[in-house]
């Protein structure tokens, strides 16, 4: 089964993709009777190289002989031969930060310089590796994607792309390079390691079993940010993640910030870790999640090995029609108020227009308010309940046709309402396929094995660090 393929830039907001499903985190135990106990000290008073706190045997108090600030130097590399530019990293670097809406830092900058010069190095190592199978990339084939990209971006507009991306202080290179590596680890996979995964019948009968037993169960599409943290640097690392989420909550993009700081195999799907069951989680990340509404953003949380910051995506009822998937039309009625208004007349107009509002016999009397009131009304005959904000969600769903929502808006952006004319309603979802289980079977173990792969060329190549 080939593996499926697809470029994701996240530097490209519309362009951004989220893909397959978590490989769930998890920690492997030892039973305490396996675990010979070492004394931290050995007799003649020197550290234990084998105690367990101590692996390495290293003293208390270490005695720094060189910079004590690696990451402030020039953060360049050579890979095996190919040099890592200062140039590289800071292109990259504008390609992500250009996805948030915030203000970056100066200390996030840095941070982010390190973990892009990390992802410039395995980019070479994929390409070098591909290449030295016979298997790179063609030119045409990474002008051909690069071209899909402005098309979908910016229209028919071929240079529109070129001249933005060097607005932002990157380039079209820069984001070529990034295509090239993509496609590079996909040829890559698709030699290597997709041909030798298989799944038997039975594996996949036994998931359609499972699925089917747990028929009407909640599953939750979290959107994820995990950094692992120890005795040693677990204060530095709250303190990073909580950074992040200002960042976020300033309007960061979750997905460019997952993808380049996030630990978990879901960072290459920008934290997406598809639709899950709680039980597959830590307690604390499942006891967050139920409290949660689609939207919501919460974090950090302590969970073993690290910390997480979680962004619900969304969630439904497994096997079950998703109410939120009914398809609705819907009139708006719309009454501007004038600028510079008094709290006290803005609330008289409101009230007024929801007396009007009341008084409607139907949808088809929604039109008669721009003569009635001088407001405006627009027809949304196909809308489907989860496009709408989570507030009126909930008041659509219980709503009879004919009915309105109560009045809502600001005095800036004037008041209005949305009239209920019809709904469709979505069918029963049944069981997913034989097919499309066994390709999801598959495609976890080929993320997986991959993993594996890239540490592998990772502990082959030869880095120098400038």
């Amino acid at each position: 089964m080939m593996r499926k393929t697809g470029i994701n830039i996240v530097t490209i907001k519309a362009f951004s993709k989220l893909r397959t499903p978590l490989m769930a985190l998890g920690a492997v135990t030892l039973a305490a009777s396996t675990v010979p106990f070492v004394p931290a000290v050995a007799q003649n008073g020197a550290p234990n190289a084998a105690a367990p706190g101590n692996p390495l045997g290293l003293p208390d108090n270490v005695t720094l002989l060189g910079d004590v600030s690696p990451n402030e130097r020039s953060a360049t590399a050579v890979v095996n031969g190919y040099v890592i530019t200062g140039t590289d990293i800071e292109q990259r670097v504008k390609l992500v930060t250009n996805a948030s809406e915030a203000e970056v830092s100066d200390e996030e900058l840095q941070r982010l310089r390190s973990q892009v010069l990390r992802n410039l190095i395995d980019e070479t190592i994929k390409i070098q590796a591909a290449q030295a199978q016979e298997i790179g990339v063609e030119q045409a084939q990474i002008e051909q994607t690069y071209s899909q990209l402005a098309a979908q971006n910016f229209g028919q507009e071929a240079n529109a792309m070129d001249e933005y991306l060097e607005s932002i202080g990157s380039s079209s290179n820069a984001l070529k390079r990034q295509i090239e590596g993509e496609l590079a680890w996909e040829n890559l996979i698709r030699r290597n390691i997709s041909p030798f995964v298989n799944v038997a019948a039975e594996e996949v009968t036994g998931v359609l079993e499972r699925l089917e037993a747990s028929r009407g169960t909640e599953e939750y599409r979290l959107g994820e940010i995990y950094l692992s943290a120890n005795d040693e640097n677990r204060e530095a690392v709250l303190q990073n993640m909580q950074r992040i989420v200002e960042q976020l909550q300033q309007g960061g993009s979750f997905v460019a910030y997952a993808r380049q700081f996030s630990e978990a195999s879901t960072a290459i799907q920008g934290g997406d870790t598809g639709f899950l069951r709680l039980a597959t989680l830590p307690q604390a990340m499942a006891d967050a999640a139920l409290q949660m509404q689609p939207g919501q953003l919460v974090g950090p949380i302590a969970i073993p090995g690290g910390y997480t910051i979680m962004y619900l995506i969304d969630k439904r009822r497994i096997l079950t029609a998703d109410p939120r998937d009914s398809v609705l039309s819907l009139k708006q009625i719309s009454l501007d108020l004038p600028q510079g208004i008094s709290e006290a007349d803005a609330n008289t107009k409101v009230a007024e227009f929801g007396t009007y509002v009341q008084s409607l016999r139907g949808c088809s009397d929604a039109e008669n308010a721009t003569a009635a009131i001088g407001a405006s009304v627009v027809s949304n005959p196909q809308i489907q309940v989860r496009q709408l904000p989570e507030q009126l969600q909930t008041i659509l769903l219980n709503m009879q046709v004919g009915q309105a929502t109560p009045p809502f808006g600001t005095a800036q952006d004037g008041v209005r309402v949305l009239v209920l004319c019809g709904r469709d309603d979505p069918e029963d979802d049944g069981a997913p396929t034989f097919q499309s289980v066994m390709n999801s079977i598959e495609e976890e173990r080929i993320n997986k094995r991959a993993q594996r792969y890239l540490r592998d060329l990772r502990n082959d190549a030869y880095i120098e660090y400038n």
